[in-house]
């Protein structure tokens, strides 16, 4: 990593704070992941992007712009990535899911205030992610307002761009975000210097679904009885499609998904029989945010699913076919878009059924709803759906917690007894 020692020092990071993530990281990740017994083959790509996440990917984004070309940071699903690729910038995503960040916003944000929001703001303030310093421009979204309240913040730091996303899934609600995904297209038109084409943006949005449907195809496989990779790794593939040029990343998902469907077909199994299969639904977990997965499957269970913006939430929905204009297919973007069904949204019976629908397909014995300290929205929709499982008949555990580790034992302990409750059913 130390041949990227200048490219940092250019993009303005603390070198002595970067040098204790970077030094604290390989320790964490060794621990976490490459402790696993009989991980894919496939699983050595993402092994080494984690192993260069502030050197190699971000060369590839200075690269880009020493050629003219922009780069353009996002936090949320919401962003249409499709959008930003027609005009020839790159969409990566931001670091959020650290607690290293957090004493850094803690200065300017109120303590109770999400670790994701602290973190995403820690990062920049205290100048220790180099995909902010390398975006030309940040995107924000309004879908909470401690969100809303931080880009405020955050643009007296940096190139700040908001898009207002609904709270409702009416008519005028659907005008509102359509009229916002046509600003979008501007603003990154304005900030590129590309007009974006029909033809463009057709080829964007079929590299974005090529990439959605590599996920499905990868998820596709936790489905079975005979697991063949970790819901941990599962995790890592998810977090890693927000950061990985989209070609790459979908040519290694679709080796990956092959390797997969040899071991099921052989019966190779990453668990042992009768480990309780879980979905974990709830707050987005961005890199490093393993937390809650590591204790679940550090207690015997198998995390099958994720009804997460790390998950189901980001690659369940394709853009598909329009009428070729450009209008229309912005349409499509916007209505794909509004088929995340975030819990900022009001009401959001769609996510109490997606839920339901993901407990059946992959044959879960539990659901974990997982909520961000002062997450507002999941922690509250978690009555609404905790209700909708208990009349399934479905077994659901309630984890609240935030990036800090200092609660892991009392989490470890909640867990197994919801296991062995599970196991007695």
């Amino acid at each position: 990593m130390s041949d990227y020692r200048q490219m940092w020092a250019d993009l303005g990071l603390d070198l002595e704070k970067h040098d204790l993530l970077l030094g604290a990281l390989p320790a964490i990740y060794e621990n976490i992941y490459l402790s696993q017994e009989n991980r894919p083959e496939g699983m050595g790509y993402f092994d080494f992007v984690i192993s260069e996440i502030h050197g190699l990917r971000v060369k590839e984004l200075m690269d880009h712009k020493a050629k003219g070309g922009k780069v353009i940071g996002t936090y949320c699903v919401f962003v249409p990535e499709d959008v930003v690729l027609a005009a020839g910038g790159v969409p990566v995503g931001l670091c959020a899911g650290a607690q290293f960040s957090i004493p850094d916003a803690e200065g300017v944000l109120p303590n109770n205030t999400c670790a994701l929001i602290k973190s995403s703001f820690g990062f920049k303030v205290g100048r220790t992610c180099p995909y902010v310093q390398a975006s030309d421009l940040v995107v924000g979204e309004t879908t909470c307002d401690g969100k809303k309240k931080m880009y405020e913040l955050l643009a007296e730091h940096h190139p700040t761009y908001v898009m207002e996303v609904p709270q409702k899934k009416t008519a005028s609600a659907r005008a509102l975000f359509f009229d916002e995904i046509l600003h979008f297209r501007d603003r990154v038109e304005a900030e590129t210097g590309v007009r974006i084409t029909p033809d463009s943006l057709t080829a964007a949005t079929s590299l974005v679904d090529s990439k959605k449907t590599a996920l499905q195809r990868f998820n596709a496989a936790r489905k079975v009885a005979s697991l063949p990779i970790s819901g941990l790794d599962a995790l890592l593939v998810n977090q890693v499609s927000f950061y990985d040029d989209v070609v790459r990343f979908t040519d290694k998902v679709n080796a990956l998904s092959d390797e997969l469907e040899s071991r099921i077909k052989h019966g190779q199994s990453v668990f042992s029989d009768g480990a309780p299969r879980l979905l974990v639904a709830g707050s987005p977990m961005a890199i490093p945010n393993w937390k809650v997965h590591r204790v679940l499957e550090d207690s015997g269970a198998a995390v099958v699913a994720e009804e997460s913006c790390i998950g189901f939430r980001y690659y369940n929905y394709l853009t598909g076919e329009s009428d070729g204009t450009m209008e229309g297919q912005l349409r499509a973007i916007a209505d794909r878009l509004l088929e995340n069904h975030c819990a900022c949204f009001t009401p959001n019976e769609e996510r109490v059924q997606d839920i339901l629908n993901l407990a059946n397909e992959y044959s879960v014995d539990g659901v974990v709803q997982y909520s961000l300290s002062f997450c507002q929205p999941y922690a509250n929709e978690a009555v609404k759906v905790g209700r909708a499982l208990t009349a399934a008949k479905i077994p659901v555990l309630n984890i609240e917690t935030d990036y800090n580790d200092g609660d892991m034992g009392q989490m470890k302990a909640r867990v197994d007894a919801f296991l062995e409750m599970i196991k007695d059913r």
